[in-house]
């Protein structure tokens, strides 16, 4: 029973008011739709609105309902005389049940009826209402409490067809009678009659048992459904309109849904009724190279997609003891990060920053390097700009990666219960890939917008806002999603899954709320600052705030190699470079510092959509760190390194392979790659 409900509801009882001038009430609240709105409307004054109760309902009610109308409560009304009727029903240890038919049934099926249903429901008075629903084609169905048995022909038929559709989708979809032998056309056909027969046998016993509820408030994507006592959290549920649900809230009385889709066409009474199955998507290959919704829905237009399997959005992380340690690197191609902040397959690395500072080319650029890596991506785009998405998309077309890629789009048009799973679904088609071995990459873009449409979906099912207002489980909302992200051992599969969720931060503040719930749960994090953005440094990777926590573990031994000392003198260069600023005259050392900082900072920036494969990155900071770029000129810097790869190409392109191979630098590759710079420059 609801609190604000209780006082009236205390009336109610104390007055034994009959159920009779309950439901008369009702058919009134029914009948006058307008009704509540003409109540609560502050024109029509409080003497109009009481000559109107007077006139329209029962002398018991009236008292009750100048209460309700004076407290503004009008629209509750119908809840009220519904938790009212239930509690009398309770108390006199009775059951209402409604049968609906379309022959009337005889005077011993009635009473059969009587006896299941105090059989079933341990009571001793029933109540039973007959209805005339001629729909239903044959048979009867039965609403008995939280429950609707169906033992309806339009249902039978309906699961007849489902069954044979079924069973003719699992034959080979290509195959058709005019193009096998006559042998297997015989044998097909008389396979389809088989079916048939037994189909038909078994018309009678295609019923089931299904737990209803019916709406009682609806209103901006979420449904109160009264009914429905043992639905479980997370469970998909139907509308009597075909549109589905998410369970979301279980109170006493009541459960809280999240539509999946348009309320049009429901009305408050509408009847809800369970799946048993928990939120799911339809997952398969064919995934692969699509643009599909939240629901896995193609929105691409190049047609539907076939599901192989069904994959629940909502998943247990996998154990300590099915994880194996984050070794192998996974190469995002932009020399900064893996040189600095490795990403290892199974590692979960955030990417932080303000609004405009390439967060989305840094995870766009990842995808577009692994092409030929045997990795499959998933790009999630969360409350973002159809335009921008379809902008990644055609990136992604363009360099030839949705190939081996999948874009989940919940842009920003979309109700917040579509945006709200949209990264929960994405990660089950990642799922489904790493149960078969794959190595998958995943990106969240961006987890702030998701935070912000699960404060808009938890403050309409009425949950209590806590800081920011976002609910308190909010950052369980992103841990059970980033614990998802691991890499499996060989007894498991050995597949993995890497998460670079997205962040965008206000003014730079990584200590908001959401920004430090997501530090805390990955591994690491990639910041990029404003500051360092527009003064044309890109990517704007700010080295000290930025951190990998899995670290040289997630690197080759040829890159730790190369990358050993580079965070440190980019680290000196900006600490003497702020020392410096004013001064005018500077030793030999710390002019050699400062233009090894500058080159340094240089050799870093990169063109957007312009990966660097591994072996080319270890040759750059090989030569950087070795002192060979320190006398080119830093404003032909860029020039010169695209002029040495293309050299090293053409007359030395064994040391990229040996790198390739090798994967680490003995005596022997550290001259070769010194001769060959040192005959470039000369």
């Amino acid at each position: 029973m609801r609190e604000n409900n209780r006082e009236y509801i205390k009336y109610l009882v104390r007055k034994e008011i009959p159920l009779s001038t309950v439901d008369e009430t009702k058919r009134i609240l029914s009948a006058c739709s307008d009704l509540p709105d003409t109540l609560n409307n502050p024109v029509v004054t409080d003497e109009e609105k009481h000559g109107i109760i007077r006139q329209l309902f029962p002398e018991e009610m009236q008292q009750l309902i100048f209460s309700v109308c004076d407290d503004g409560a009008v629209g509750r009304l119908g809840e009220i005389l519904d938790e009212y009727t239930e509690l009398c029903i309770e108390r006199q240890g009775s059951i209402r049940a409604v049968v609906r038919y379309v022959t009337p049934l005889t005077e011993s099926q009635q009473e059969d009826m009587k006896a299941f249903i105090k059989e079933k429901f341990n009571r001793e008075d029933v109540n039973i209402e007959y209805r005339c629903d001629p729909d239903i084609i044959g048979g009867f169905i039965l609403n008995a409490g939280d429950f609707e048995y169906d033992k309806s022909y339009r249902t039978s038929l309906r699961l007849m067809r489902e069954s044979l559709k079924n069973r003719a989708e699992s034959s080979s979809d290509e195959e058709s009678f005019a193009d096998i032998g006559t042998d297997d056309s015989s044998k097909r056909a008389s396979d389809i009659i088989s079916v048939l027969k037994s189909e038909v046998d078994d018309f009678d016993r295609k019923s089931g048992v299904t737990e209803t509820g019916y709406v009682t408030r609806l209103g901006d994507g979420i449904a109160m459904v009264h009914g429905m006592n043992h639905v479980m959290y997370g469970e998909l549920v139907e509308f009597e309109t075909g549109i589905r649900g998410i369970v979301q809230n279980i109170e006493t009385k009541s459960v809280g849904i999240v539509l999946l889709g348009s309320d049009h066409g429901l009305t408050e009474g509408s009847t809800v009724i369970r799946t048993g199955k928990r939120a799911g998507i339809g997952v398969s290959d064919k995934l692969l190279g699509r643009v599909v919704d939240a629901l896995g829905a193609p929105i691409d237009g190049l047609g539907s997609i076939r599901a192989d399997d069904y994959f629940p959005i909502e998943r247990e992380a996998p154990g300590v003891i099915e994880r194996k340690s984050v070794s192998v690197p996974l190469q995002t191609g932009i020399l900064a990060i893996d040189s600095m902040f490795p990403i290892g397959r199974g590692q979960r690395e955030l990417i932080i920053g303000d609004r405009q500072t390439g967060k989305t080319s840094i995870a766009v650029d990842t995808i577009i390097n692994q092409k030929g890596q045997d990795v499959i991506c998933v790009y999630v785009a969360i409350g973002q700009k159809a335009s921008t998405v379809a902008k990644v998309v055609n990136t992604l077309k363009t360099y030839g990666a949705m190939d081996y890629s999948i874009v989940v789009s919940a842009s920003a048009s979309d109700p917040a219960p579509f945006q709200y799973i949209a990264p929960y679904s994405g990660t089950a088609m990642a799922e489904y890939f790493m149960s078969k071995g794959k190595d998958v990459l995943i990106v969240y873009d961006d987890l702030s917008k998701h935070a912000v449409a699960y404060r808009a979906m938890s403050l309409l099912l009425h949950r209590p806002p806590g800081r920011e207002a976002y609910p308190g489980d909010v950052f369980y909302l992103h841990s059970r999603l980033l614990e998802r992200s691991s890499r499996l051992d060989d007894e498991h599969g050995g597949g993995s899954l890497t998460a670079l969720p997205i962040i965008e931060t206000l003014a730079g503040d990584v200590s908001a709320y959401i920004p430090t719930n997501v530090i805390s749960i990955t591994d690491g994090q990639i910041y990029l600052e404003s500051e360092l953005f527009f003064s044309g440094v890109r990517p704007a990777v700010n080295v000290g705030l930025s951190v990998s926590r899995v670290g040289g573990a997630a690197q080759t031994k040829a890159m730790k190699q190369v990358s050993g000392t580079l965070r440190i003198d980019l680290a000196q260069f900006k600490e003497m470079e702020i020392f410096t600023q004013f001064s005018s005259d500077l030793d030999p050392a710390t002019t050699e510092l400062l233009n090894h900082g500058h080159m340094l900072t240089e050799l870093l920036k990169q063109p957007l959509y312009n990966p660097i494969p591994h072996s080319e990155q270890v040759v750059l900071l090989y030569g950087a760190t070795h002192g060979f770029f320190d006398d080119v000129p830093v404003t032909g810097l860029r020039s010169f390194r695209e002029n040495l790869m293309g050299y090293i190409k053409t007359f030395a392109s064994d040391i990229l392979r040996d790198i390739d191979e090798k994967k680490i630098l003995d005596d022997d590759m550290c001259k070769r790659m010194e001769k060959v710079i040192r005959d470039f420059k000369s």
